[in-house]
């Protein structure tokens, strides 16, 4: 029970944070560029294993009767994401030389931190996909097994963000040219965009 509890988590998991979104891409972009990686992996993994582990605890009760904390998250990370999407936009057009791994150095380990915490707690719907849904699912197990299907969940969610964070560097021989770059930020820019929208237009629930 406990085995195949841990293993569903790690599907739940897996099949929540695998996906194209703004987390991801940024770190992605993150990875490509060599930058402050481990601090960036760490942010996001800990941040969903802490959402995760609060959801099973039954915090995710919280959310649902709190609407107006998830109508605060949905503006203002409607905000982030519409800032940050312009900003990729900016670079796409402009094809700045900055975008190349040399230059990621220069990017203070402050910036990439702040960007990394609003794209992780100003999306409303992560506290529905790990708290809500992660933890009703997985009162679906008695005792222990509940807690091992909240593990695997974690288990998931670290696994990608490293292996999406170390491994993008094997990318790296495609983005030595600039133009590719250009095309990653329009892709950037397009995501980000698109669910700032999305994010003003649909109801969370």
């Amino acid at each position: 029970m406990i085995l195949a509890a841990a293993t569903a988590g790690f599907t739940t998991g897996a099949g929540l944070i695998i996906a194209i979104g703004a987390q991801n891409a940024f770190v992605l972009r993150q990875g490509l560029q060599r930058s402050h990686v481990g601090l960036v992996v760490t942010v996001c993994a800990l941040g969903d294993i802490v959402l995760i582990l609060c959801g099973v605890a039954g915090i995710g009760a919280l959310v649902r009767g709190w609407p107006e904390l998830l109508l605060v998250l949905r503006f203002g990370g409607a905000a982030f994401l519409g800032w940050y999407g312009l900003k990729a936009a900016r670079r796409a057009c402009c094809g700045s030389g900055a975008l190349m791994p040399t230059h990621a150095s220069e990017q203070h380990w402050r910036r990439a931190l702040l960007a990394c915490l609003a794209f992780t707690f100003l999306n409303p719907h992560v506290y529905l996909d790990t708290m809500v849904l992660v933890g009703s699912l997985s009162m679906n197990y008695p005792g222990m097994a509940q807690w091992a299907f909240g593990l695997g969940a974690c288990i998931a969610s670290a696994t990608w963000f490293s292996t999406l964070g170390y491994g993008a560097r094997l990318l790296q021989p495609v983005f030595r040219k600039p133009q590719a770059w250009r095309v990653l930020d329009a892709l950037i820019a397009t995501i980000m965009l698109t669910l700032c929208v999305l994010l003003l237009r649909r109801p969370l629930i």
